[in-house]
């Protein structure tokens, strides 16, 4: 299984869009992402690269699997 790398703001934003997830607010650099069914929102800081440990929090809180996020990755590049 491929490793998770850091990746833009942009491309996480693609993946959570096609999953369902709906752009809700921002406060400074941080966007939230709101989606019926999942309890928590879900929050993209507008960082040129995001750190794997928010993208593995963001798969978690999402219930998205690492191969569900992989196959999405691809077509958002």
């Amino acid at each position: 299984m491929p490793r998770i790398t850091p990746i833009n703001w942009k491309v996480l934003e693609c993946i959570f869009l096609k999953i369902g997830f709906e752009f809700k607010r921002q406060v400074g650099s941080h966007r939230s992402y709101t989606k019926s069914g999942i309890r928590r929102p879900i929050v993209i800081p507008t960082y040129k690269e995001i750190d794997t440990e928010i993208i593995k929090s963001n798969l978690k809180t999402a219930q998205l699997s690492r191969d569900k996020y992989f196959e999405l990755l691809k077509e958002c590049k």
